[in-house]
C-alpha cells in the first residue's frame, strides 16, 4: 500500500496474534476489561426535518424531544456502560467543522468533554468512521468502537446497554456487529437486515444481507416473514476490524483517509483535517462501502444483535409524531397552537398562532422565515422539496435567522434592497474577528453591555444607547470586555449584503485562513 501503514501493521501494534479464516491477523484482548470507545457521528443534515433542521443547524442540534438536543441525549445514553468487564472511554466525535462550536457548547453544558475530528466538508459516514478508526489505532490501541449516529431516540436505555455489551463481546474477537431493531410495524422509511443463522444464546444472528428502504407493500412482507429487522445504523467493532474491512472493500477510501490522517493537526480537544485532502476522499456511507457487502461476499464475520422496539431515527416529521405525547385526538403541538375538529396532526409554532380547523394528519412547521405544510403521509418527501429549493438557491435551507458563532450568535431582524438589520449577542470576554467588508458599511447601536470597538486606527468603548459608524473598507472589530452579555443592533447598508463579503485578518477561534494572509468564511 505504497508508503501507507498497512492494516496488518495496525493490528500488530494493537497486539494481534490470531488468524481469521482468510489468513489475516485478528485482534486479541489486551486487558481484563473490554475498552469501549463511543464514536459519535454528527455530520448529518436532517433535510427531512426542514424547516427546523438547516444545513448550519441540523437536527442533531435541535431540542425536539425536550430540554436537551438529540446530540445531548445521545451522550447521556452512554452513562452506565462501564463496569461488568467493560471500560467506557471518553467519546470521539466526528462532525462538520462549522458545527463544532455549538456541539462543544452543548457538550460542555452537560459537564462533559470529548475529542472531536473536524471535517472541513461532508464526505458521508464511511470516511468519517475510517478517520475515527485511524485515530483510535494510534499508540498501539485497538478499542471496541461503539459507532452511533447523534440523532436517534432509544427509549429503553437498559436494553440498549445490554445489546451494546453483547455486541462488544462478539466484536472483541474481530466480528463486526450491528444492532438490529425488532420491528413492530411495516415501516417504509427504514433499511432492513435479513437474518441468517443464530449465534450464541443472546439472540444474535448472522447477517444474510442488508436491504434498502422498501415499498410499503414489501415492508409489510418483511414484517410478516419475521426474517427481517430494521437497520439501526449502530455498529460495534474493533478499530482494526473496520480498517481490515474498508481495506478489503474500499481501499481507495482507506488510502485517502490515511493521507488525511498523516497531515492532521491537533489543538486542545479538536483534530483538524486538511480541506483539500479530505475533499479528495470518495463520499460513501458505511452501509454501501462495507456493511451491504459483508453479508453478500462473506469475508469479515458479521452479526446483528437484537435491540427491542423503542428505537427511532427521528428522520422525518411522521417519525417524530410517532414518539411525542399526543392529546385525546392524536394531535401533537408545540408553541402557540389551537385545534378544532382536527385529528392526528403535528403542529409546531415558533411565534405566530397556528389555528387548525377540520384538518387531519397534517404537518405544519412555522418558523421565523419559512412555513412547511405537508400531509403526514408525505413526510418522507420533504427531502425532495429541499433538493428543489437548493436548486433554486433558497437561503432558507441553509440557516435560520438566528445563527450561532464561537463568540455568541446573531439574528436577522429585517432586510430590504440595500439594507439589513441584525441583532448581535456577544458572550462575556469574547471577540469577533478583525475584519472588513468591500461592499457594505455598518452602523452599531449598543443596546446593553459594554463594547470595545476597534475602527481603523482608533479603539474606544461604547455603552448602552451609544453608537458608531463603520465605513466601507474599514478594518474593524468588537469585543465584550464585561461580565454580562453585550447586545448590539447592527444596520448594514450597501450594494451587496451577503455573508461572504467578509475578510478576516485575525481570528481567535482559528477559522480558516486563505492564501494571502486574510481569513475568509461565508459567515459573520
Amino acid at each position: 500500500m505504497s508508503a501507507m501503514i498497512s492494516i496488518a501493521e495496525h493490528m500488530h501494534l494493537a497486539g494481534a496474534s490470531k488468524k481469521d479464516t482468510a489468513g489475516r491477523p485478528r485482534p486479541c484482548l489486551l486487558t481484563a476489561n473490554i475498552p469501549l470507545l463511543p464514536v459519535i457521528l454528527a455530520g448529518g443534515s436532517g433535510t427531512r426535518l426542514w424547516p427546523l433542521s438547516r444545513e448550519r443547524f441540523p437536527k442533531q442540534l435541535l431540542k425536539l424531544l425536550g430540554d436537551e438536543s438529540l446530540f445531548q441525549i445521545t451522550n447521556r445514553r452512554l452513562d452506565g456502560l462501564s463496569g461488568a468487564g467493560y471500560e467506557l472511554q471518553e467519546p470521539l466525535l466526528v462532525c462538520r467543522q462549522d458545527h463544532h462550536t455549538i456541539l462543544a457548547e452543548q457538550l460542555h453544558g452537560q459537564g462533559r468533554t470529548c475529542t472531536s475530528i473536524l471535517e472541513p466538508v461532508g464526505r458521508n459516514t464511511a470516511p468519517a468512521l475510517t478517520m475515527a478508526a485511524l485515530h483510535a489505532s494510534e499508540n498501539g490501541q485497538d478499542p471496541v468502537m461503539v459507532v452511533m449516529p447523534s440523532d436517534h431516540l432509544i427509549q429503553n436505555v437498559d436494553t440498549f446497554h445490554d445489546a451494546i455489551r453483547e455486541a462488544a463481546r462478539l466484536a472483541a474477537e474481530g466480528t463486526i456487529a450491528t444492532l438490529g431493531v425488532v420491528p413492530d410495524r411495516a415501516a417504509a422509511g427504514y433499511g432492513y437486515i435479513r437474518l441468517g443463522a443464530g449465534v450464541g444464546t443472546a439472540g444474535a444472528r448472522r447477517i444474510d444481507r442488508f436491504v434498502e428502504k422498501p415499498s410499503q407493500t414489501l415492508a409489510q412482507t418483511y414484517l410478516n416473514s419475521g426474517e427481517y429487522w430494521w437497520n439501526s445504523g449502530i455498529f460495534v467493532m474493533r478499530a482494526s476490524a473496520w480498517l481490515a474491512a474498508i481495506q478489503d472493500y474500499r481501499p481507495d477510501i482507506l488510502e485517502a483517509c490515511q493521507r488525511v490522517h498523516a497531515t492532521r493537526s491537533a489543538g486542545g480537544e479538536s483534530i483538524s483535517l486538511d480541506a483539500d485532502a479530505f475533499a479528495a476522499c470518495p463520499s460513501e456511507s458505511v452501509d454501501y462501502a462495507v456493511m451491504e457487502r459483508l453479508g453478500a461476499e462473506g469475508g469479515v464475520p458479521a452479526v446483528v444483535v437484537p435491540l427491542p422496539s423503542g428505537w427511532s431515527d427521528i428522520g422525518s416529521w411522521d417519525a417524530l409524531w410517532e414518539v411525542l405525547p399526543k392529546n385525546e385526538k392524536g394531535n401533537v403541538s408545540r408553541g402557540n397552537v389551537l385545534f378544532e375538529n382536527s385529528t392526528g396532526n403535528l403542529i409546531h409554532s415558533e411565534g405566530r398562532l397556528v389555528a387548525c380547523l377540520g384538518v387531519d394528519n397534517v404537518v405544519v412547521i412555522e418558523t421565523a422565515d419559512a412555513i412547511l405544510v405537508a400531509g403526514k403521509a408525505h413526510a418522507q418527501d420533504v427531502k425532495t422539496l429541499v433538493d428543489r429549493m437548493k436548486l433554486g438557491g433558497h437561503r432558507e435551507i441553509v440557516s435560520h435567522r438566528k445563527e450561532y458563532r464561537p463568540w455568541g450568535h446573531f439574528e436577522s431582524l429585517g432586510q430590504g434592497h440595500r439594507h439589513q438589520v441584525k441583532r448581535l449577542v456577544v458572550e462575556p470576554g469574547e471577540t469577533l474577528s478583525l475584519q472588513m467588508h468591500y461592499h457594505r458599511a455598518e452602523h452599531w447601536v449598543v443596546v446593553s453591555g459594554t463594547a470595545e470597538v476597534r475602527c481603523g486606527s482608533e479603539t474606544f468603548l461604547l455603552t448602552e444607547n451609544q453608537s458608531t459608524f463603520i465605513p466601507t473598507g474599514t478594518v474593524h472589530q468588537v469585543r465584550n470586555p464585561g461580565k454580562t452579555l453585550l447586545e448590539i443592533i447592527e444596520v448594514q447598508s450597501g450594494s451587496y449584503l451577503g455573508e461572504d463579503d467578509i475578510v478576516r485578518f485575525e481570528d481567535k477561534y482559528g477559522r480558516q485562513q486563505e492564501p494571502g494572509g486574510a481569513m475568509q468564511e461565508p459567515s459573520a
